[in-house]
């Protein structure tokens, strides 16, 4: 693959204004070429000179990222100039300067010049895994069909529900979370500062301490000992969840636990319904073959327990069974869907049967998300102040039998 170097320039446009920019190419004739394209008459270009300290500098994995979001308002722009009439290569010359994220300019770059030595756009995006397979399918569909702005339309929509899901899942965990930790700063707070504060007291009592209190008198001695625990302990575990969830085992697992899991169970099974329907959808109307279509919606289901189920549907829909027969098999797929599928096929419109029930269940989240967030919020509140009078009531029990602990 060409590299681009970035050109520092400065041009003029059509009215006489001065331009400032950076454009990324193979040489300084590709930018003044794809200035005036742009319609500026280019006045100095200059290669950017980055010193060796920034370079040496840059973190791997903590550079920018392409994120859903960037990828949606992307896709609406590149569709917008397509449909005006602009080719692909002046398309992404104007875009390589307009998106925000740095990180896609610069792969932009890189597939402007791959397209113009003549390799098909798909393709290229192929070669980069900020594009998901979803992404890619859809783009190659719509080359083939010559519908790449519409195609382009229905990716940014894919996404903008994909990223709204997320929004609504993370709006749902956000309260919980925060008083949880919560919970847990107030307790080593107690345990470090105020329980010391009466070990002093207590001793003077003798006598034999009530049980709550003495385990609370030994976790403040714990915790001011091994203080460093409180420290490493959370980042060693947060490292070991994160290289568990590689292992295709345990994650499986932890997809099928979230399923079954009180309270949220519920609403991870039926945002899971919600992206299962919607990717599997998109990637129809968009003139996927409905094999791929159920290889990349598997990939892209982010949950084990339906990627299994729809690898087998894949299996059976070889074999020249139906889709919506083999789906009635595995219980992770509400009976519902099961039948709007089945007729979805029966009427020729499974793509559209699968954009009402991906609807359907975006409304079902958002009416559980509500309802979640209301029946938390005192819970939550409950159970912190459990926490913080449990160890109150700890504290203070030896004082309501003080006449029997003195000798």
């Amino acid at each position: 693959m060409a590299t681009a170097t970035t050109f520092d320039y400065i041009a003029r446009d059509r009215t006489g204004s001065t331009k400032k920019g950076s454009i990324e190419a193979s040489d300084r004739a590709a930018v003044a070429a794809r200035l005036r394209e742009m319609g500026f008459a280019p006045v100095v270009v200059d290669e950017r000179q980055e010193s060796a300290l920034k370079k040496d500098l840059t973190i791997p994995g903590f550079g920018p990222k392409v994120g859903l979001k960037d990828l949606a308002v992307f896709s609406r722009q590149f569709a917008t100039m397509i449909n005006s009439g602009l080719s692909l290569v002046r398309s992404l010359n104007i875009l390589v300067d307009q998106v925000d994220n740095k990180r896609l300019g610069e792969i932009l770059g890189e597939v402007r010049t791959q397209i113009e030595q003549g390799r098909s756009l798909s393709e290229t995006l192929a070669d980069y895994t900020e594009f998901p397979p979803l992404y890619v399918a859809m783009v190659r569909a719509g080359e083939v069909a010559g519908m790449l702005d519409s195609v382009l339309l229905r990716v940014a929509e894919t996404l903008e529900k994909d990223l709204e899901l997320r929004r609504r899942i993370k709006s749902a965990m956000t309260y919980p979370v925060v008083v949880l930790i919560m919970a847990i700063v107030l307790t080593i707070v107690m345990l470090v500062f105020i329980v010391p504060v009466f070990v002093g007291m207590f001793d003077s009592l003798g006598g034999q301490l009530p049980l709550p209190t003495r385990v609370l008198l030994a976790l403040s001695d714990f915790i001011r000992t091994f203080w460093y625990l409180v420290f490493i302990l959370p980042i060693a575990g947060w490292q070991g969840f994160k290289y568990a969830r590689k292992q295709p085992k345990f994650r499986f697992w932890l997809d099928a636990l979230k399923l079954k899991v009180p309270v949220f169970g519920q609403l991870f099974h039926k945002v899971a319904i919600a992206r299962f329907t919607r990717n599997f959808g998109s990637l129809l109307r968009a003139g996927v073959p409905i094999l791929m279509s159920l290889e990349i919606t598997a990939e892209t289901a982010n949950n084990g327990v339906i990627a299994n189920a729809v690898a087998a549907v894949q299996t059976s829909v070889r074999e020249g069974e139906s889709v919506a027969k083999p789906l009635a098999h595995h219980a992770v797929f509400p009976s519902m869907v099961v039948q709007m599928m089945a007729v979805g096929e029966e009427t020729g419109a499974m793509d559209e049967m699968l954009v009402k029930i991906a609807d359907f269940y975006d409304d079902e989240v958002t009416a559980l998300t509500d309802s979640l967030t209301a029946m938390l919020e005192p819970l939550m509140i409950g159970v912190l102040g459990g926490i913080v009078g449990s160890m109150v009531i700890a504290l203070y029990m030896p004082m309501f039998s003080i006449f029997e602990l003195i000798q």
